[in-house]
């Protein structure tokens, strides 16, 4: 496997929850794994709200202070740079907002070789549709300067997500990625549900089952 992972995606992808879910499973099979919080726009679930159960469970948790945050790019940067280029570390950066995705770019010389996927849930808006995944991706590109690898299915309701509706997400996303050139990694399915389809499917532990959308 590779050293470095970035998870990016719009508000409401649900992207929070995979990376953590990602990186609780590379300690399973790794010693140093540490995750980055770089969400710097959702208010509802960030990786730092969660900071002492993740450390519970093994993981390095890496979230610049607020002050850090919100200053210059650089600094953030520099918080979480050491982290990069350590070879013992595999890291799983959660990249939100236009500023995350900046400081994301700012990193790209540290990130040579790192594996990026773009988290989707085509029940958000700016999502919903083969064309609005396509420009997500598209622009998310364009504003870091990183390449995205892979596309991963996130589409759900909540607690009100049926198998109707993550296969619906997987049609929207095999057709994105035909058109992206790029293979979708898999289909995330919370451990209550029963799901197979069109591709690998990702098991999570929901952190945030309140708000779980929104994350």
């Amino acid at each position: 496997m590779g050293k470095n992972y970035i998870f990016i995606g719009l508000y409401g992808s649900g992207k929070t929850e995979v990376a953590i879910n990602f990186a609780l499973k590379l300690k399973e099979l790794y010693e140093n794994v540490a995750i980055v919080d770089l969400d710097v726009v959702s208010p509802y679930f960030r990786v730092r709200d969660v900071k002492e159960r993740l450390q519970q469970r093994g993981l390095t948790v890496i979230t610049p202070p607020e002050a850090v945050m919100r200053a210059d790019v650089p600094l953030i940067a520099t918080a979480v740079s050491g982290y990069l280029e350590n070879p013992k570390y595999k890291v799983v950066l959660d990249v939100g907002g236009e500023k995350g995705t900046i400081v994301l770019g700012s990193l790209r010389n540290k990130l040579v070789g790192a594996t990026t996927y773009l988290v989707v849930n085509t029940r958000r808006p700016f999502s919903q549709t083969v064309e609005e995944v396509v420009k997500t991706a598209q622009d998310l590109e364009a504003l870091s300067g990183v390449k995205i690898d892979y596309l991963i299915n996130n589409t759900n309701l909540g607690e009100k997500t049926t198998p109707q509706i993550i296969e619906e997400g997987e049609n929207v996303l095999q057709e994105a990625s035909k058109l992206l050139d790029k293979p979708v990694a898999y289909t995330v399915v919370a451990d209550c549900l029963q799901f197979n389809g069109k591709f690998a499917v990702f098991r999570i532990e929901r952190f945030l089952k309140d708000k779980e959308v929104k994350a």
